[in-house]
């Protein structure tokens, strides 16, 4: 039996998911404090933890870090408002293996939970089975299984198609690449295709999340240590480098790496060499980086953060991903082929889309990209009954968005130059949000959201904002 633990202030929300999950065989703990839900991961092990992005004495990405530290194995999934998307999405850099919004569909929920478990459990799978691989040059050493998708999917936009040249053009040779874009607009995909298409494609591909690698912990993830060389060290470790030997490392939000595993990095690149943490003698390695970032790293690079010479060693070739909503007509070819996995994942038969609910897909504005889009159709999925998902299984931010764009659309015809672009009902939440925060002060929100107050001002007339 799978035991979870829930982290919520709501104490309804605790009750009600305790006895739904109990009743389909989950054995449950709950805590209403972070700090709470700690001292229960110190003293117990769990398949999964749901934990609410807001909590009385911890936000969702301090969680995730100690959950982390504490139980690295337990898939993490975040519960949110639907307001707060693009910051639950953000959680996936920490670890999060999934989220879910509030209000929550106990059906929908389970899903959710089988399937997190079920994925988390093969990859921890994975990472245990270690065969050993004959190396002429280290003797026998742990390899990781190669961790590929073949379900790489090409959009018809403008902008895909320059990526999909670019990715046939740079796979075939030896350059780093640096990947840059919004979370879920596909970097880790992109890079898959990039090793596929190469000339390491019978090799090993790595990923690692630089952002969800603790601080002390990174230096052994990526190269490796020795038994003793610290506490908690009991055998021999090979790293992600040494693993990813003749192959593809893919290191994901590199801006997040330490100065110091930044210049172990460097170094890496510039000697082909590792050393374990603990050992004497240094390793030859052969790997090509792949680096992914959502921040702009020449922004880093000058206020400190990030190692120049490390920015131009990574950055020989540069691929720049669009949002999902800056490339429309990616939106159903993406949004057919999370159909057919809902359909296979949930055993449904979900044939199409009406062409209501393909306007309003098309004209929303996707804060979470291809991640969210995906989420949105499986629950779509799994609330549709006929054969054609309808209005009714779309969440209602989704469908109260469109209304809003229409709305705000006349208002655009009628005061020309009011605003040359609409963010949606998302941008309206935030609005607000920022205005509770500061007890209405228009100054400080209009400096909290970068925008002068005259731009503000617009925006609260644009959405009918009464502040």
């Amino acid at each position: 039996m799978h035991k979870l633990l829930i982290i919520d202030d709501d104490k309804d929300i605790c009750l009600v998911l305790s006895r739904f999950l109990t009743k389909n065989n989950y054995e449950v703990n709950v805590a209403h404090k972070g700090e709470d839900g700690l001292q229960l991961l110190r003293s117990n092990q769990y398949s999964a933890i749901l934990c609410d992005y807001r909590l009385p004495d911890h936000t969702g990405v301090e969680m995730l870090r100690k959950i982390k530290l504490l139980q690295p194995s337990a898939a993490v999934i975040i519960i949110t408002g639907y307001s707060d998307v693009r910051i639950a999405v953000e959680t996936f850099r920490y670890g999060a293996s999934d989220y879910v919004t509030k209000p929550l569909y106990p059906d929908e929920l389970l899903v959710t939970i089988r399937e997190t478990i079920a994925k988390n459990e093969k990859r921890n799978q994975v990472e245990r089975a270690e065969p050993a691989v004959e190396d002429k040059a280290k003797g026998t050493a742990p390899r990781k299984n190669v961790y590929a998708n073949n379900n790489y999917i090409v959009g018809k936009s403008i902008q895909s198609q320059t990526v999909q040249k670019y990715i046939e053009l740079i796979a075939p040779a030896e350059m780093s690449v640096i990947i840059h874009g919004e979370t879920g607009t596909g970097k880790e995909f992109v890079a898959q295709s990039i090793h596929q298409f190469s000339k390491r494609s019978d090799k090993p591909f790595i990923a690692i999340d630089c952002g969800a690698l603790p601080k002390e912990l990174a230096g052994s993830e990526l190269f490796g240590h020795v038994k003793g060389a610290f506490t908690g060290a009991i055998s021999d470790k090979p790293g992600s480098f040494e693993v990813a030997d003749g192959g593809t490392i893919f290191l994901d939000e590199i801006g997040n790496l330490s100065y110091e595993n930044q210049v172990k990095l460097l170094r890496v690149i510039q000697e082909r060499r590792i050393k374990r943490i603990g050992a004497t003698k240094d390793i030859a390695i052969d790997v090509r980086i792949i680096a992914a970032t959502n921040e702009d790293l020449n922004k880093a690079v000058k206020e400190g953060r990030f190692r120049e010479d490390l920015y131009h060693r990574l950055n020989e070739f540069k691929i720049q991903l669009s949002p999902l909503r800056e490339r429309k007509d990616d939106i159903m070819v993406f949004g057919n082929y999370f159909l057919e996995k809902a359909n296979q994942s949930l055993n449904k038969n979900v044939t199409s889309f009406s062409p209501a609910v393909t306007d309003q897909l098309s004209n929303y504005y996707w804060h979470g990209n291809l991640r969210e889009l995906n989420n949105v159709v499986k629950r779509a999925v799994l609330l549709t009954t006929g054969d054609t998902i309808e209005s009714d299984s779309l969440p209602h931010e989704i469908i109260q968005s469109n209304s809003a764009t229409v709305t705000a659309g006349a208002l655009v015809e009628d005061n020309v130059g009011l605003l040359k672009s609409i963010a949606g009902s998302a941008e309206r939440q935030v609005i607000i949000e920022v205005l509770e925060k500061v007890n209405y002060n228009k100054s400080k929100a209009a400096e909290l959201l970068k925008i002068d107050r005259k731009t503000l001002y617009n925006k609260l007339k644009l959405y009918s904002i009464n502040a």
